[in-house]
């Protein structure tokens, strides 16, 4: 099976996808998952692959070199050099959070700058395991830093208490380093012989609560950091596929594969840090799903170390009628039944042409019939974002300074046509941003088609830079919620799929209970409660909130906010949404998971664990 080799076609398509991802690749990318290991292992025993926790923040989102920040001239700007923003000042931004929030420089709430060390608990230790796991020569550590750094996903609460020092009722009390498949059977065998709590790492991504360690677990519990498995170990072109490790980040996989002239097209928006094992364990989607499918669409094999032996098919056939799926049953698990170590995905050759577009429209009723539409016809573009009218003025806060007075005439042009002569009142349209993807002559006919269903619901064509802007904005958005906490701003996305007829009843349902909560639990300003509808398809789509408010004159901010987004889900799954589309349950929504799948299915999810992990190593008590 022969790798394909580099071309400058490929060379250039890999600067141009990778634009917006300027992230430190990794340096060790070439060696074989055996040298790697070895590596390690011949190293002395202080010697711990820190590099993630190196260049990402410990108490926020990103990269440490990255962020919003006000600078002196009281404008906000986007600090670092890895995006497209980076550099780049934007004017209206503050204006947007002290009418939209109430937000004022006057008031802030800054994260503090060091983790205190008292708010680590001691390691809680299992003597016989570590004399074991020392024989093996595998890296692992005690260290508070590398303990707390692997503690947490990004959840609110989880980032709101970083900021305070980092205090965590239970944190892991030992971090292990796997470089192989091995590796892991080692230290599955060992957890289980002395009987230690595994919970599987990735890229520290998660939004609900899965890393979060139970608080009434008193055994050792082990962070299984993977992502030093990020190796490809093979590349098939006769069949399209390639054998990956499941520790390898998004981005850095995106690199490998395009460098050899391949893609997978799976790109959440947290590409940049998530792992492969991870959007596998959470039944992940992408942005381009119209086009590539969703991880369960790319999946072709897997290989997963459960506590009773390892899962894996004997046949990688394109579809097998041999029962219930037992890599169904591993999607979406959350490291509750053993942990992933090698995916083998669908893969295909760098399409040719890549397009952005945008379309603007009177309003979001005709945005949402628009899509529906799209999907009707399946002409959808790889990727297809309709924002609703408060997002949208979201987005024009985040528009960068003016470079030149023509680039400036343009735009009051534009302004002039939409709202002037074609009657569309700003305060009600709404935008999609389009990005096509193919070869040149069905990116041409899909933009023909997509724009003539478009002019049918009053959609009018809004240029190529406002699709590629609204797309490049999606690596940068969640730096935000830093910003916004250093000025008592707090806040948080969550997702949902529905029917296409529930579309916008559950649009404006959730929104309006996001209102009427915030009153109800003393929140004194009002909230930002926007939406945008994400991922389409056949019967229906996925819809995604951004909910945040001004927190001052709360004493328990956190817990408020919990409480309020409790009962937006309520409002979600009354409303005929799914209990989540892509995130997963951890433990923020498990709550609701028996009545989502009924009692029977509930039962089945229990009997599959009690078989699997008997005495439950993989004890995160997510789903279950």
């Amino acid at each position: 099976m022969a790798e394909a080799p580099g071309n400058d076609r490929s060379q250039e398509r890999l600067q141009r996808i990778m634009g917006h991802l300027q992230g430190n690749g990794d340096p060790e990318g070439s060696r074989s998952p055996a040298a790697a290991s070895e590596e390690l292992k011949a190293s002395s025993e202080n010697t711990i692959p820190k590099r993630r926790q190196e260049v990402l923040k410990w108490n926020g989102w990103g990269y440490i070199d990255s962020k919003f920040a006000v600078n002196k001239k009281q404008q906000v700007e986007f600090l670092g050099k890895r995006y497209k923003l980076s550099g780049v000042v934007l004017p209206s931004l503050r204006e947007w959070m002290e009418t939209t929030f109430g937000a004022s420089l006057d008031h802030r709430s800054a994260a503090k700058p060091h983790l205190n060390p008292e708010y680590i608990p001691p390691p809680v230790q299992n003597a016989g395991f570590l004399h074991d796991l020392k024989e093996t020569k595998i890296a692992h550590s005690l260290d508070a830093e590398d303990r707390l750094f692997r503690a947490h996903g990004h959840c609110l609460h989880e980032i709101f208490a970083l900021r305070g020092g980092g205090k965590f009722g239970r944190i892991p009390d030992l971090v292990v380093w796997p470089c192989s498949h091995e590796d892991v059977l080692k230290i599955v065998s060992l957890a289980v012989t002395h009987n230690v709590c595994i919970i599987p790492f990735g890229g520290g991504t998660s939004v609900s609560n899965a890393l979060e360690c139970p608080l009434e677990e008193k055994r050792c519990i082990l962070s299984l950091d993977m992502t030093q498995m990020s190796q490809i170990l093979w590349i098939d072109e006769n069949n399209l596929t390639a054998c990956i490790e499941a520790g390898i980040i998004g981005q850095d996989l995106e690199r490998k594969l395009a460098e050899r002239g391949f893609c997978t097209g799976h790109e959440p928006d947290s590409v940049e840090f998530s792992s492969l094992g991870g959007w596998v364990a959470t039944r992940a989607s992408g942005m381009k799903k119209n086009v590539y499918g969703n991880i369960e669409d790319l999946l072709v094999h897997l290989k997963v170390v459960t506590p009773c032996g390892v899962l894996e098919k004997s046949c990688q056939g394109p579809r097998l009628s041999t029962g219930p799926d037992i890599y169904h049953m591993v999607m979406g698990s959350e490291g509750t039944l053993g942990v992933i170590t090698e995916v083998t995905l669908k893969i295909r050759p760098l399409p040719e042409c890549q397009k952005y577009g945008s379309v603007v429209f009177p309003n979001f009723a005709q945005g949402v019939a628009c899509l529906r539409e799209m999907a009707r016809q399946r002409c959808a573009p790889a990727s297809v974002r309709l924002v609703d009218n408060a997002q949208f003025q979201f987005g024009h806060a985040l528009k960068p300074q003016v470079s030149s007075i023509f680039t400036s005439f343009l735009d009051g042009l534009k302004k002039l046509y939409i709202t002037k002569f074609k009657g569309f009142d700003p305060n009600n349209l709404c935008v999609a941003t389009l990005l096509f993807e193919g070869d040149r002559e069905m990116v041409l006919h899909q933009e023909m088609q997509v724009y003539k269903v478009a002019a049918k619901f009053g959609g009018l064509a809004a240029g190529e830079d406002n699709g590629q802007r609204g797309y490049m904005l999606t690596f940068v958005i969640a730096y935000l919620r830093d910003l916004g906490m250093d000025y008592y701003i707090i806040g948080e996305s969550f997702e949902t799929s529905v029917p296409w007829d529930r579309v916008l009843d559950l649009c404006r349902n959730v929104k309006a209970r996001l209102v009427q909560e915030s009153r109800d639990h003393g929140v004194q300003f009002p909230p930002l409660a926007t939406c945008r509808v994400t991922q389409t398809y056949d019967a229906g789509a996925c819809v995604y909130f951004y909910f945040a408010f001004n927190y001052r004159g709360l004493s328990d901010p956190v817990h408020v906010y919990e409480q309020i987004e409790i009962a937006a889900r309520n409002e979600i799954l009354a409303n005929g949404g799914s209990l989540s589309h892509h995130h997963g349950v951890g433990k923020l929504r498990k709550r609701w998971l028996k009545s989502t799948v009924s009692d029977v299915g509930h039962g089945m999810m229990l009997a599959l664990k009690n078989h699997v992990d008997p005495k439950n190593i993989f004890g995160s008590q997510n789903l279950l």
